[in-house]
Order: structure tokens, then C-alpha cells, then sequence
């Protein structure tokens, strides 16, 4: 499995979603995810959307995979943090 095959996984399942994909053993993996489906959930229920996404891979082609989610307006927020 490459970092690009679970990118297009979780945007496909996750109409409108922009997903960042880190990882280059082909089973441990990281992932950003920025969706409008994540408003108004918990943590663990935007992890669903994103394990709902990649079906029957997680935990078979996909060993490991760190998550974090946000909406558009965290990232917003994040990304001007992260220029200061």
C-alpha cells in the first residue's frame, strides 16, 4: 500500500475532503484529514468516517495509521499558528 492509494481512498470516501498522506514502509502511515463532515462530531466519529473510508484495508494493507481531523476552520486556524 503507498501513501498515494489511501489519499485516494479517504478523498473518495469522504466526498470534498483534502487528505495529507506521510509513510514509506508500506504499512505505518500518517494522515491529516480536513473535512465539513467532521463538524459537530466527536473525535472518535470523525475516526469512523475515516476508517468507514478505507473499508476492509485498515488493518489489513494498512498495519498502522495515525489520524488527525479537522474541519476547514481548525485547519485554518492551525496552518496560522503553525506560521508564527
Amino acid at each position: 500500500m503507498q501513501s498515494e492509494d489511501i489519499k485516494q481512498m479517504i478523498e473518495a470516501g469522504i466526498p470534498g475532503c483534502i487528505a495529507e498522506i506521510e509513510g514509506d514502509d508500506g504499512t505505518h502511515f500518517g494522515a491529516i484529514i480536513v473535512s465539513e463532515q467532521f463538524a459537530g462530531k466527536s473525535m472518535v466519529q470523525q475516526h469512523q468516517i475515516v476508517y468507514k473510508a478505507l473499508g476492509e484495508n485498515m488493518g489489513t494493507a494498512i498495519h498502522a495509521l495515525s489520524i488527525q481531523t479537522f474541519t476547514p476552520e481548525e485547519w485554518e486556524s492551525k496552518k496560522k499558528l503553525r506560521v508564527v
